[in-house]
């Protein structure tokens, strides 16, 4: 057995026992766009920043990825990066120094190498856990989360390229800054869902004129606890679902001690669901999860049969 091949194994190997897991599974394309449309109905899931790192926990690490699925169903939003030898990786920062035992540029080291180091959590703790390779995590996650594709450097074509080549139009979405990247990528692949960058006015009307349909997009709307509530508003009018992130304002309270995780803290995300917002990006998806679903499954909702637990 290779060296490469024996490391992807151990990193396999780290992955926790699956006592519990909330999964997603839209099954097609179609699936995946009704579940995300805008319904009324509830939408009990919310989208894991960088995967949902913490105490013992690397961000963007396929064992972060099942301790968060263990707590609620998930986006999970992952960061994209190349190698020197043309792999792509999962990895936020442009070098190695914050997140691994490595230093330098992603892009300077070869795959081999980087399987080499170890992941460190959001405390600088080194941990057992080794980067993963784009191609193990969009296989790891058919049938059990969605994908949120952060590409980085990565080429627009070469990201719709790798969604293509695993059939993972029903799971991986691709995270769309532009309107003009929203076209390129529908053009390229209409079945491709995106989350789009639409916090403005002005980028509403600009992504309006691409003819890109709602359907395919979940709208982001920003990093605030109020964001604004007419453009959610006109948003949900074209049958699509906003997203607004909490990991620069409500996360905060909890990350630095302030505020335990009760009913007075899940106040402050409520307040953001009744603006219209159907999906919260956060860094404590496993703290927020359990407020999130109310204790229930919604299998009585048309989502339901894209949901499932699966455990004791």
């Amino acid at each position: 057995m290779n060296r490469v091949l024996l490391l992807a194994v151990l990193a396999l190997a780290t992955l926790p026992v699956r006592a519990q897991e909330y999964r997603i599974d839209a099954a097609t394309p179609a699936g995946l766009r009704e579940l995300l449309r805008a319904t009324g109905e509830p939408l009990p899931l919310l989208s894991a920043h960088r995967g949902g790192a913490g105490p013992g926990w690397p961000e963007n690490c396929l064992a972060t990825f099942a301790e968060t699925l263990r707590h609620g169903w998930a986006i999970l939003e992952i960061d994209l990066r190349t190698t020197r030898d043309g792999v792509h990786v999962l990895m936020h920062d442009a070098t190695l120094d914050r997140t691994t035992d490595g230093t330098g540029p992603v892009r300077e080291r070869t795959w081999a190498e980087l399987r080499e180091l170890r992941l460190k959590d959001r405390n600088g703790k080194l941990t057992p856990h080794r980067i993963p390779s784009l191609d193990e995590v969009m296989t790891w996650a058919r049938g059990r989360a969605l994908l949120a594709l952060d590409k980085k450097e990565v080429p627009v074509a070469e990201v719709v390229r790798v969604i293509t080549h695993h059939r993972a139009e029903s799971y991986a979405l691709f995270m769309a800054y532009t309107a003009k990247e929203a076209k390129e990528v529908h053009a390229a692949n209409p079945e491709i869902m995106m989350e789009v960058m639409l916090g403005t006015p002005a980028r509403f009307d600009e992504f309006v004129a691409t003819g890109v349909p709602w359907d395919r997009v979940i709208a982001f709307v920003g990093h605030t606890p109020t964001p604004d509530r007419e453009l959610c508003r006109r948003i949900v009018a074209k049958g699509a679902n906003c997203m607004a992130g909490t990991s620069r304002n409500l996360d905060l309270e909890v990350l630095r001690g302030r505020v335990k995780p009760d009913a007075a803290w899940w106040a402050g995300y409520r307040a953001l669901l009744e603006r219209d917002v159907a999906v919260i990006e956060t860094d404590v998806p496993r703290e927020l999860a359990p407020w999130l679903r109310g204790g229930g499954t919604p299998a009585g909702t048309g989502r339901g049969r894209f949901l499932r637990f699966v455990g004791p």
